[in-house]
């Protein structure tokens, strides 16, 4: 294949009620020369196929990770053609459900009565329909894909989801981590030892920085218009604490000290904002996530608590 092979972190943004709750959003993992044989198995993209995104899940059939091709992932169709410009809640569910019955029966069977299943089958598919989502893309080999689809398909499939320690940004910091070796690190500070995806990316732009052969690039992935609620800005563990007065507030009234220390492990290690002018995905064009034509001219910078901004990466605004 012609287009240089890809990995992309996704960190995309909470929504809903448990994003109110916990603001670290959800990280999965795309890779434009990787395609999915099953949910649970993976091969090497043939041509014109557009790679597959993978991720950890809790309580999905009883799987650690599942791999969804690209547009299905975003938008529960089969094609680009039919993603639609518009949705309500009532039509991200049929959408869902139909995408459900014609290939994922064997992860999320109906009910005896034949409606669909309640549970979080639902993240698997239709992502952008929840949530704006954005993409830290590096290059890779063609050996760095036939290694890692190697291990995943050698490995037993199991789920063993924790919310602080083996949760969806820690899976993705492990592949990340096959791919390039202690790339992405745990911040014991601004996080408190948990791994959050935008940790993860920080990581990622940092060793991009000192490995720029790697090409490192941003594009963002916006939410389908319409009336289904928007998402919401995504935080590390400490920055959701200080931005929110209903956490804060009561923190310092009973544990003052405490909560000055997690001020100062914002402060420290915890701030940071997305690229400003990261190229926008075009359903209408997804071939371009393939041969990088999405994200060419705009690779992220990172800011350090010092406010400094690396030149490496100088077409775009600071994460």
């Amino acid at each position: 294949m012609a287009a240089h092979a890809s990995v992309a972190l996704l960190m995309e943004e909470p929504y809903g009620e448990f994003g109110t709750f916990n603001p670290t959003g959800h990280a999965a993992v795309y890779l434009n020369h990787v395609c999915a044989q099953t949910p649970t198995e993976l091969r090497m993209c043939r041509p014109g196929e557009l790679g597959v995104v993978i991720s950890r899940y809790h309580k999905v059939n009883g799987y650690d990770w599942v791999a969804i091709p690209l547009i299905p992932y975003l938008y529960s169709v089969d094609t680009a053609a039919e993603v639609p410009t518009s949705v309500t809640k009532e039509q991200v569910a049929a959408i869902r459900d139909a995408y459900r019955r014609e290939h994922l029966l064997g992860i999320a069977p109906s009910t005896p009565d034949g409606a669909a299943p309640k549970g979080e089958w639902i993240q698997l598919v239709g992502s952008s329909y929840d949530r704006t989502i954005h993409g830290f893309m590096v290059e890779t080999t063609r050996e760095q894909d036939e290694r890692f689809i190697a291990l995943q398909n050698d490995k037993r499939n199991h789920g063993h989801f924790n919310l602080l320690f083996h949760n969806c940004a820690d899976f993705s910091r492990v592949v990340l981590d096959t791919y390039f070796p202690h790339s992405i690190h745990r911040n014991f500070i601004a996080d408190v030892g948990m791994t959050t995806p935008k940790q993860v990316a920080k990581s990622l732009v940092k060793y991009s920085r000192k490995h720029p052969e790697l090409k490192m690039s941003a594009f963002d992935i916006r939410q389908v218009a319409g009336t289904v609620p928007r998402s919401q800005k995504i935080d590390g563990v400490t920055e959701s604490v200080v931005k929110r007065k209903r956490y804060l507030i009561p923190m310092v009234v009973l544990m003052p000290e405490f909560t000055g220390g997690v001020v100062v492990a914002y402060l420290v290690d915890g701030r940071g904002s997305l690229p400003k002018e990261a190229s926008v995905f075009q359903v209408n064009d997804p071939q371009s996530l393939v041969d990088g034509r999405a994200q060419a001219s705009a690779a992220p910078a990172i800011t350090t608590t010092s406010g400094q901004v690396s030149r490496s990466t100088a077409n775009a605004k600071p994460i």
